[in-house]
C-alpha cells in the first residue's frame, strides 16, 4: 500500500444489521502484514458483535455518539474524540448506548511479532 487519501464521499457506507460499514483499506503495507481501516456506524442499543478477542491491535477513535467500552468487562462510557486501544488477544467490544446513531474509526494491524489467537 502507498500513500493515499481517502474522502468521506468517497466511502460508500455498507449497511449492515446494527447500522452501516465504510471500508477504508485492508492491505499490507511494507512494515505491517496487514493494515485494516473502516469507520462504523451504530444505531442506538447495538453493538457490532459480542465481547470477543483476536490477535491485531486495534485503535478506535469515536467520531460521533455515546458508546460504551468493554475492556475484559470494565465498562466505561464515552463520547467524541475518545481513543479505545485493544491490545492483543484482550477480551473487548463496545456499544452504542446513546440516543442517535455513534460512528467510530477502526484501525487494526497486524506484524510479525503479532501472536497467534487466543481461544
Amino acid at each position: 500500500m502507498h500513500s493515499g487519501v481517502f474522502t468521506w464521499e468517497s466511502l460508500a457506507p455498507q449497511p449492515t444489521k446494527v447500522g452501516a460499514v465504510r471500508r477504508v483499506f485492508d492491505t499490507p503495507t511494507p512494515t505491517l502484514n496487514q493494515l485494516e481501516m473502516h469507520i462504523t456506524t451504530l444505531k442506538p442499543g447495538e453493538a457490532p458483535h459480542g465481547p470477543h478477542r483476536h490477535p491485531d491491535e486495534e485503535l478506535i477513535i469515536i467520531k460521533e455518539g455515546t458508546v460504551e467500552s468493554n475492556l475484559d468487562g470494565v465498562l466505561r462510557r464515552l463520547g467524541p474524540g475518545s481513543v479505545i486501544f485493544h491490545a492483543s488477544n484482550e477480551l473487548h467490544t463496545v456499544k452504542n448506548v446513546g440516543d442517535t446513531d455513534a460512528t467510530y474509526h477502526v484501525i487494526k494491524w497486524r506484524s510479525a511479532a503479532t501472536p497467534a489467537a487466543t481461544p
